[in-house]
């Protein structure tokens, strides 16, 4: 066991930087003509059957209403070697530039979505709108998982986990203690 070492305040405002849920993803969405594709690094896995993953998309964002009115949307698994587009199409905004050319990112089709897979991604989440009441007053969508596609190799891709101030956690070794479960999903 680890030897207590004592512990500082921390500013309130930076505990993302220990928090956060997940490996950064890019959501790809489509309404009409209009494609786009934002950086995300706030979702939460809610339900295993059905698969439900909840998210905030913020009202501003140009996703928010492309998502909303197409009730859909592709939740795309980037691996390291796509930082700097991740960081690039998280600064920039669909409604200025074609990120999808942009970024020389390929658009796959979805089998159950219109909205576009993103080909260089390890996975891709094709979803659909399952709940939205609280996309008015929180921006919180919630998404039911109805296709899913996954690289066969590597196994384990090294994922990016967004820490707050242009800081990336890459996703360590695996450490298997599958042995220690008696409750197994």
């Amino acid at each position: 066991m680890r030897k207590y070492s004592g512990k500082s305040d921390f500013p309130v405002s930076k505990i993302r930087r220990y928090l956060e849920p997940g490996p950064i993803v890019l959501v790809s969405s489509k309404w009409k003509d209009k494609t786009n594709i934002m950086t995300m690094g706030w979702h939460t896995v809610m339900e295993f059957v059905p698969s439900l993953v909840g998210c905030i998309i913020a009202g501003g964002n140009y996703s928010f209403d492309i998502i909303r009115k197409s009730r859909e949307c592709v939740i795309n698994l980037p691996t390291l070697n796509m930082i700097d587009a991740v960081i690039r199409i998280g600064n920039s905004s669909g409604d200025e530039i074609d990120k999808f050319k942009e970024f020389s990112l390929t658009p796959d089709k979805a089998q159950e979505v219109d909205a576009p897979l993103i080909r260089e991604c390890h996975a891709n989440f094709e979803c659909k709108l399952y709940d939205d009441s609280l996309i008015d007053e929180y921006n919180f969508f919630i998404f039911e998982v109805v296709k899913a596609h996954v690289a066969r190799s590597p196994k384990h891709p090294k994922t990016m986990h967004y820490m707050g101030d242009g800081m990336f956690m890459v996703a360590g070794s695996i450490v298997n203690k599958r042995s220690l479960f008696t409750k197994v999903l």
